[in-house]
Protein backbone atom coordinates (compact mmCIF):
# COMPACT_ATOMS: atom_id res chain seq x y z
CA UNK A 1 0.00 0.00 0.00
CA UNK A 2 1.52 3.36 -0.76
CA UNK A 3 1.73 5.75 2.13
CA UNK A 4 -0.60 8.56 2.62
CA UNK A 5 -0.67 11.82 3.81
CA UNK A 6 -3.02 13.45 6.36
CA UNK A 7 -4.57 15.01 3.48
CA UNK A 8 -5.22 11.67 1.79
CA UNK A 9 -3.08 11.75 -1.39
CA UNK A 10 -0.87 9.34 -2.18
CA UNK A 11 3.08 10.12 -1.03
CA UNK A 12 5.51 9.72 -4.15
CA UNK A 13 8.75 7.77 -3.06
CA UNK A 14 10.83 9.29 -0.29
CA UNK A 15 13.68 10.33 -2.78
CA UNK A 16 11.47 12.36 -4.76
CA UNK A 17 9.83 13.80 -1.78
CA UNK A 18 13.02 14.73 -0.26
CA UNK A 19 13.48 16.52 -3.73
CA UNK A 20 10.44 18.33 -3.99
CA UNK A 21 10.86 19.73 -0.37
CA UNK A 22 14.29 21.26 -1.42
CA UNK A 23 12.88 22.34 -4.84
CA UNK A 24 9.84 24.06 -3.12
CA UNK A 25 12.47 25.95 -0.75
CA UNK A 26 14.81 27.45 -3.63
CA UNK A 27 14.49 31.27 -3.55
CA UNK A 28 12.42 31.14 -0.06
CA UNK A 29 12.27 34.60 1.27
CA UNK A 30 12.16 35.28 4.95
CA UNK A 31 11.15 38.07 7.10
CA UNK A 32 12.93 40.57 9.70
CA UNK A 33 10.69 40.73 12.16
CA UNK A 34 13.68 41.92 15.06
CA UNK A 35 15.39 45.51 15.22
CA UNK A 36 18.58 43.79 16.27
CA UNK A 37 20.94 44.52 12.92
CA UNK A 38 23.31 41.66 14.56
CA UNK A 39 21.20 39.24 13.02
CA UNK A 40 21.56 39.85 9.31
CA UNK A 41 24.89 39.98 9.79
CA UNK A 42 24.83 36.25 11.54
CA UNK A 43 22.68 35.04 8.38
CA UNK A 44 25.69 36.36 5.86
CA UNK A 45 27.10 32.75 5.55
CA UNK A 46 23.90 30.75 6.74
CA UNK A 47 21.71 32.42 3.10
CA UNK A 48 22.17 32.28 -0.74
CA UNK A 49 23.52 35.58 -1.73
CA UNK A 50 20.54 37.38 -3.13
CA UNK A 51 18.46 36.05 -0.93
CA UNK A 52 14.87 38.11 -0.38
CA UNK A 53 14.64 39.43 3.16
CA UNK A 54 11.09 41.38 4.15
CA UNK A 55 11.09 43.97 7.11
CA UNK A 56 8.50 44.27 9.19
CA UNK A 57 7.23 47.58 10.67
CA UNK A 58 6.24 47.18 14.10
CA UNK A 59 4.59 49.14 15.95
CA UNK A 60 7.16 52.20 16.76
CA UNK A 61 9.30 51.35 13.87
CA UNK A 62 9.76 54.65 11.30
CA UNK A 63 10.51 54.14 7.92
CA UNK A 64 13.52 55.78 8.91
CA UNK A 65 14.64 52.72 10.53
CA UNK A 66 13.46 50.68 7.78
CA UNK A 67 15.75 52.21 5.42
CA UNK A 68 18.75 51.75 8.09
CA UNK A 69 17.58 47.95 7.84
CA UNK A 70 17.58 47.43 4.16
CA UNK A 71 20.59 49.60 3.56
CA UNK A 72 22.45 46.59 5.93
CA UNK A 73 20.56 43.97 4.11
CA UNK A 74 21.55 45.30 0.96
CA UNK A 75 25.65 45.45 2.31
CA UNK A 76 25.41 42.51 3.67
CA UNK A 77 24.19 40.71 0.12
CA UNK A 78 20.31 40.20 0.09
CA UNK A 79 17.59 41.48 -1.46
CA UNK A 80 15.68 43.74 1.10
CA UNK A 81 11.67 43.74 0.41
CA UNK A 82 10.47 46.51 2.82
CA UNK A 83 6.80 46.84 4.02
CA UNK A 84 4.60 50.03 2.85
CA UNK A 85 1.95 49.89 5.31
CA UNK A 86 -1.35 52.22 3.57
CA UNK A 87 -2.44 53.33 7.25
CA UNK A 88 0.71 54.31 8.94
CA UNK A 89 2.02 56.36 5.86
CA UNK A 90 0.97 60.24 7.21
CA UNK A 91 1.13 61.65 3.60
CA UNK A 92 2.25 61.40 -0.10
CA UNK A 93 4.94 63.63 0.33
CA UNK A 94 6.11 60.77 3.01
CA UNK A 95 5.64 57.90 1.00
CA UNK A 96 7.58 59.56 -1.39
CA UNK A 97 10.35 60.20 0.62
CA UNK A 98 10.29 56.82 2.03
CA UNK A 99 10.45 55.19 -1.64
CA UNK A 100 13.34 57.26 -2.53
CA UNK A 101 15.49 56.81 0.23
CA UNK A 102 14.75 53.15 0.25
CA UNK A 103 15.69 52.73 -3.53
CA UNK A 104 18.65 55.42 -3.53
CA UNK A 105 19.92 54.39 0.14
CA UNK A 106 19.60 50.56 0.11
CA UNK A 107 18.95 50.20 -4.07
CA UNK A 108 15.12 48.59 -2.86
CA UNK A 109 13.56 47.50 -5.96
CA UNK A 110 10.78 45.66 -4.15
CA UNK A 111 8.15 45.90 -1.26
CA UNK A 112 5.22 44.22 0.16
CA UNK A 113 2.48 46.64 0.34
CA UNK A 114 0.03 46.43 2.78
CA UNK A 115 -2.92 48.25 4.32
CA UNK A 116 -1.71 47.69 7.54
CA UNK A 117 -3.86 47.02 10.98
CA UNK A 118 -4.40 50.31 12.49
CA UNK A 119 -8.45 50.92 12.21
CA UNK A 120 -7.74 54.58 11.64
CA UNK A 121 -5.49 55.75 9.24
CA UNK A 122 -2.57 58.21 9.81
CA UNK A 123 -2.75 60.23 6.92
CA UNK A 124 -5.12 59.90 3.03
CA UNK A 125 -4.22 56.13 2.42
CA UNK A 126 -6.47 53.41 3.31
CA UNK A 127 -5.55 50.62 1.68
CA UNK A 128 -2.75 49.20 -0.67
CA UNK A 129 -4.86 49.85 -3.82
CA UNK A 130 -4.65 53.65 -2.96
CA UNK A 131 -0.54 53.59 -2.46
CA UNK A 132 0.10 51.70 -5.61
CA UNK A 133 -2.55 54.56 -7.43
CA UNK A 134 -0.02 57.28 -6.66
CA UNK A 135 2.09 56.32 -9.34
CA UNK A 136 5.49 56.85 -6.70
CA UNK A 137 6.36 52.85 -6.78
CA UNK A 138 7.16 52.60 -10.49
CA UNK A 139 8.87 56.30 -10.19
CA UNK A 140 11.17 55.24 -7.68
CA UNK A 141 11.67 51.73 -9.47
CA UNK A 142 9.90 49.89 -7.01
CA UNK A 143 8.81 47.60 -9.17
CA UNK A 144 8.44 44.39 -7.77
CA UNK A 145 5.05 44.58 -5.56
CA UNK A 146 3.44 42.19 -3.44
CA UNK A 147 -0.04 42.09 -1.82
CA UNK A 148 -1.15 40.28 0.85
CA UNK A 149 -3.57 37.20 0.61
CA UNK A 150 -5.87 35.71 3.17
CA UNK A 151 -6.27 31.80 3.32
CA UNK A 152 -8.04 31.63 6.34
CA UNK A 153 -10.04 34.59 6.06
CA UNK A 154 -10.01 38.07 7.10
CA UNK A 155 -12.03 39.25 10.15
CA UNK A 156 -13.37 42.53 8.97
CA UNK A 157 -13.33 42.20 5.53
CA UNK A 158 -15.52 39.78 3.15
CA UNK A 159 -14.14 36.87 0.85
CA UNK A 160 -15.78 38.61 -2.04
CA UNK A 161 -14.24 41.91 -1.38
CA UNK A 162 -11.20 40.46 -0.93
CA UNK A 163 -11.01 38.93 -4.22
CA UNK A 164 -12.75 42.72 -5.76
CA UNK A 165 -9.60 44.18 -4.06
CA UNK A 166 -7.56 41.51 -5.67
CA UNK A 167 -8.82 41.94 -9.58
CA UNK A 168 -8.42 45.51 -8.86
CA UNK A 169 -4.71 45.71 -7.85
CA UNK A 170 -3.95 43.13 -10.74
CA UNK A 171 -5.41 45.38 -13.18
CA UNK A 172 -3.54 48.37 -11.69
CA UNK A 173 -0.36 46.53 -11.87
CA UNK A 174 -0.65 45.45 -15.72
CA UNK A 175 -1.57 48.96 -16.51
CA UNK A 176 1.25 50.48 -14.67
CA UNK A 177 3.81 47.84 -15.42
CA UNK A 178 4.35 46.51 -11.98
CA UNK A 179 5.34 42.65 -11.32
CA UNK A 180 2.39 41.64 -8.91
CA UNK A 181 2.58 38.48 -6.65
CA UNK A 182 0.29 37.19 -3.47
CA UNK A 183 2.22 36.68 -0.10
CA UNK A 184 -0.63 35.54 2.27
CA UNK A 185 -0.69 36.03 5.81
CA UNK A 186 1.24 32.88 8.20
CA UNK A 187 -0.43 29.61 8.50
CA UNK A 188 -0.20 26.95 10.40
CA UNK A 189 -1.97 24.01 7.77
CA UNK A 190 -1.45 22.75 4.53
CA UNK A 191 -5.36 22.64 3.47
CA UNK A 192 -6.05 25.81 3.68
CA UNK A 193 -2.72 27.04 1.61
CA UNK A 194 -3.87 24.79 -0.70
CA UNK A 195 -7.27 25.33 -1.89
CA UNK A 196 -6.64 29.40 -1.99
CA UNK A 197 -4.36 28.73 -3.98
CA UNK A 198 -6.61 26.91 -5.99
CA UNK A 199 -8.83 29.07 -6.46
CA UNK A 200 -6.18 31.82 -6.75
CA UNK A 201 -5.16 30.47 -10.66
CA UNK A 202 -7.49 32.18 -12.31
CA UNK A 203 -6.02 35.04 -11.44
CA UNK A 204 -3.02 34.25 -13.31
CA UNK A 205 -0.70 35.92 -10.00
CA UNK A 206 1.96 34.13 -8.01
CA UNK A 207 1.67 33.00 -4.80
CA UNK A 208 4.07 32.73 -1.95
CA UNK A 209 2.55 31.12 0.82
CA UNK A 210 3.51 32.36 4.09
CA UNK A 211 4.60 30.08 6.75
CA UNK A 212 6.12 30.59 10.40
CA UNK A 213 9.51 29.28 10.93
CA UNK A 214 11.16 27.19 13.75
CA UNK A 215 9.76 28.58 16.76
CA UNK A 216 8.61 28.13 20.38
CA UNK A 217 4.67 29.21 20.66
CA UNK A 218 5.22 31.64 22.87
CA UNK A 219 7.24 33.11 21.07
CA UNK A 220 5.49 32.85 17.59
CA UNK A 221 2.26 34.12 19.01
CA UNK A 222 4.44 37.55 21.21
CA UNK A 223 5.97 38.10 17.86
CA UNK A 224 2.44 37.71 15.39
CA UNK A 225 1.14 39.81 18.11
CA UNK A 226 3.64 42.62 17.65
CA UNK A 227 3.42 42.40 14.22
CA UNK A 228 -0.28 43.02 13.94
CA UNK A 229 -1.06 39.63 12.60
CA UNK A 230 -4.01 39.01 14.49
CA UNK A 231 -6.31 37.40 12.15
CA UNK A 232 -3.58 34.62 12.09
CA UNK A 233 -2.93 34.40 15.58
CA UNK A 234 -6.96 33.94 15.90
CA UNK A 235 -7.24 31.43 13.07
CA UNK A 236 -4.11 29.52 15.24
CA UNK A 237 -6.52 29.75 18.69
CA UNK A 238 -9.45 28.69 16.94
CA UNK A 239 -7.51 25.06 16.22
CA UNK A 240 -6.79 23.23 19.04
CA UNK A 241 -4.93 20.79 16.82
CA UNK A 242 -2.56 23.40 14.54
CA UNK A 243 -1.64 24.58 18.58
CA UNK A 244 -1.31 20.58 20.10
CA UNK A 245 1.49 20.38 16.83
CA UNK A 246 3.11 23.24 16.92
CA UNK A 247 3.74 22.91 20.79
CA UNK A 248 5.50 19.31 19.45
CA UNK A 249 7.12 20.50 16.22
CA UNK A 250 7.69 24.05 16.85
CA UNK A 251 8.41 24.12 12.73
CA UNK A 252 6.86 24.31 9.06
CA UNK A 253 7.85 20.75 8.28
CA UNK A 254 4.35 18.94 8.02
CA UNK A 255 2.85 21.95 6.30
CA UNK A 256 6.15 22.31 3.47
CA UNK A 257 5.90 18.67 2.95
CA UNK A 258 2.61 18.89 1.98
CA UNK A 259 2.64 22.16 0.02
CA UNK A 260 5.78 20.14 -1.70
CA UNK A 261 3.83 17.51 -3.15
CA UNK A 262 3.63 17.13 -6.96
CA UNK A 263 0.04 18.26 -8.31
CA UNK A 264 -0.89 19.80 -6.05
CA UNK A 265 -2.15 23.52 -6.25
CA UNK A 266 0.33 26.08 -8.13
CA UNK A 267 2.99 27.54 -5.30
CA UNK A 268 5.64 30.10 -6.90
CA UNK A 269 7.69 29.85 -3.40
CA UNK A 270 7.51 29.96 0.24
CA UNK A 271 7.82 33.36 2.85
CA UNK A 272 8.52 32.21 6.21
CA UNK A 273 7.59 34.78 8.82
CA UNK A 274 10.64 34.59 11.31
CA UNK A 275 9.09 36.25 14.13
CA UNK A 276 12.61 37.55 15.55
CA UNK A 277 14.01 34.53 15.11
CA UNK A 278 15.78 35.02 11.64
CA UNK A 279 18.79 33.08 12.25
CA UNK A 280 17.02 30.22 13.38
CA UNK A 281 15.10 30.04 10.31
CA UNK A 282 18.27 30.63 7.96
CA UNK A 283 20.15 27.59 9.85
CA UNK A 284 17.20 25.63 9.41
CA UNK A 285 16.90 26.51 5.18
CA UNK A 286 20.74 25.81 4.91
CA UNK A 287 20.22 22.05 6.92
CA UNK A 288 17.48 21.40 4.20
CA UNK A 289 19.16 22.74 1.06
CA UNK A 290 21.84 20.13 2.22
CA UNK A 291 20.01 17.65 2.60
CA UNK A 292 20.49 17.50 6.23
CA UNK A 293 16.91 16.25 6.96
CA UNK A 294 14.55 13.01 7.45
CA UNK A 295 11.00 11.93 6.28
CA UNK A 296 9.23 11.36 9.44
CA UNK A 297 6.19 8.50 9.40
CA UNK A 298 4.05 11.86 11.06
CA UNK A 299 4.37 13.30 7.58
CA UNK A 300 6.51 15.82 8.64
CA UNK A 301 10.25 15.81 8.26
CA UNK A 302 13.25 16.13 11.57
CA UNK A 303 16.12 18.48 10.41
CA UNK A 304 19.69 17.66 11.27
CA UNK A 305 21.33 20.26 13.71
CA UNK A 306 22.78 23.63 11.65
Amino acid sequence: MEPHSATGFVRPPPEDERRNIQVLLVGASLELSSRDPAEIDACTDLLEPGTAVYISMPPGQTYHGTVALATRLRRAGFRPVPHVAARRIASRDALDEYLARAAGEAEVDSALVIGGDSDRPSGPFDSSRTLLETGLFQRHGVVHIGVAGYPEGHPKIAATALETALSAKKNLARRAGLDLQVVTQFCFESEPVLVWAAKMKGHGLPVRAGLSGPASLPRLLRFAALCGIGNSVRALKARPRAITRLLVEAGPEAVVRDIARPGGAPIAGVHFFCFGGLTRTARWLRAVREGRFELTPDGGFRVGAA
